[in-house]
């Protein structure tokens, strides 16, 4: 595959993902960080986002299992993944963490387990996503 093709390719992946509203400006920004002395600057923060964000789902699905939920506990775990999810630039991932944050203020149990749902898979599509868009991008 030729260079241009890859590169227009590529700027079409990009725009499709904040035409979709999956991705905001803080990728942008991410990518003007990425030089050649750091070549994979960006899918390097991707995937230790993805490394945090797995053990921060795992911590937050506990503690949805408990008898007794702890709505304080759920906000601060679901803080941190708004926060990881932010620096990444997942537009979409965001807004289902402040919907979840807003449940767990309100102490709806049930309003938090469907955002938690919607939450993951928004976090898993945009995963796959960024996948493909960083293969194309190695090409």
């Amino acid at each position: 595959m030729d260079t241009n093709h890859s590169r227009r390719q590529l700027a079409a992946m990009k725009q499709s993902l904040f035409d979709q509203g999956l991705l905001d400006e803080q990728f942008i920004q991410l990518e003007e960080l990425q030089d050649d002395a750091n070549p994979n600057f960006v899918e390097e923060i991707v995937t230790l986002h993805y490394r945090d964000s797995s053990r921060l789902i795992s911590s937050i699905e506990q503690a949805l299992k408990e008898r007794n939920l702890d709505f304080n506990k759920l906000d601060t775990l679901m803080h941190q993944f708004k926060g990881s999810s932010s620096s990444i630039g997942a537009k979409k991932v965001k807004a289902e963490c402040n919907l979840f944050r807003e449940y767990c203020r309100a102490g709806n149990a049930e309003g938090c387990m469907r955002s938690f749902q919607q939450l993951k898979k928004e976090h898993a599509a945009l995963r796959k996503k960024l996948e493909a868009y960083f293969q194309v991008s190695r090409v």
